[in-house]
């Protein structure tokens, strides 16, 4: 394995005890998977309550179950690695779940299927695709190709609920 640089390694940023030696790719990957994660969870969670159609609500309860799941898994990978990922969504992704928390009915179904279901897992397959090849650290890689087919899977489902709620995607 080649000698990585002082440009190339640093600790991670923000929290207090984080000892990574991650390159900065790989802790990238990690924190906009968690972020991505959690935003799917918390967006989904907000379809149990706020969705009238009973496709959104079925496509949510999968989205939290999966994620959720997903979720835990990169926790457990991130802490082997010495980083500690985030716990919450960005700050752009929770400004879109406060958007989306004060719409109701068939307008809440539409922009979840669109905001939560297509376009959040679009950015999700492709960062996990992007893992996929390029990560360094081996067991990031081998995470990240893990789950692409489902990722996958769950853009193709959010695709075809986008069309059942009206959306022209």
């Amino acid at each position: 394995m080649p000698a990585t640089t002082a440009t190339d390694q640093t600790t991670t940023r923000g929290t207090a005890g984080d000892t990574s030696k991650l390159v900065r790719a790989d802790r990238s990957f990690l924190e906009n998977a968690a972020q991505g994660g959690l935003a799917e969870v918390e967006g989904s969670k907000l379809a149990e309550q706020k969705a009238s159609n009973a496709d959104v609500k079925s496509f949510a309860a999968r989205m939290i179950k999966d994620h959720t799941a997903v979720n835990e898994e990169l926790t457990k990978l991130a802490s082997s690695k010495g980083y500690t990922p985030p716990t919450e969504p960005s700050v752009v992704q929770r400004t879109e779940l406060k958007g989306l928390s004060a719409l109701d009915g068939e307008r809440f179904d539409k922009m979840y299927a669109s905001r939560i279901g297509v376009a959040a897992h679009e950015k999700t397959v492709k960062l996990f695709q992007e893992a996929a090849k390029n990560a360094k650290d081996p067991d990031i890689k081998a995470f990240a190709a893990k789950h692409v087919p489902d990722l996958e899977q769950h853009l193709q489902m959010a695709r075809d609920l986008n069309k059942k709620v009206g959306n022209d995607k």
